[in-house]
């Protein structure tokens, strides 16, 4: 069964409640790139009059945790998912709407498949970009998942 933004978003609402009441949506999801999104609005603002670091870590790392959780979904065996670090740049101020897009697809099902082949963890970076409505970059974001192949 393949992951699809409207069951990713009813999975945020039961599973990531924080992210659905900020607003982050998963907007499109195919083998390689994953787009998220998130409009700034009173419930995720912060002091300064734009959307809060923690609204765009969630939206960020939902474009890049999608992709990983889709590629899992295609193998015939269990896999753990975990992020370990991430790294942040915020560079301006987010307002309206932001569109998280992540591109590592297939770095992703590289890793899942040397899990599986060697049975050892892997580790991957994948690295989510923030624009705004007229195509500015407000953050780059980059998660590390870990990935493992239980027996």
């Amino acid at each position: 069964m393949m992951l699809t933004p409207n069951k990713i978003n009813w999975f945020t609402f039961f599973k990531l409640p924080a992210a659905w009441w900020s607003g982050v949506k998963l907007k499109s999801i195919n083998e390689e790139r994953c787009n998220t999104s998130v409009r700034y609005k009173w419930i995720n603002q912060n002091p300064f009059k734009s959307m809060y670091f923690a609204v765009q870590m969630m939206a960020a790392e939902l474009s890049t945790g999608a992709l990983v959780m889709s590629h899992i979904k295609k193998q015939d065996r269990p896999i753990s998912m975990l992020v370990a670090r991430n790294k942040a740049e915020f560079t301006k101020k987010a307002t309206g709407k932001i569109t998280f897009t992540c591109l590592d697809g297939n770095k992703i099902k590289s890793a899942i498949q040397n899990a599986i082949n060697t049975n050892e963890p892997q580790t991957c970076w994948m690295k989510s970009i923030g624009m705004n409505e007229n195509k500015e970059t407000v953050s780059i974001l980059e998660f590390e998942w870990t990935i493992k192949a239980k027996s």
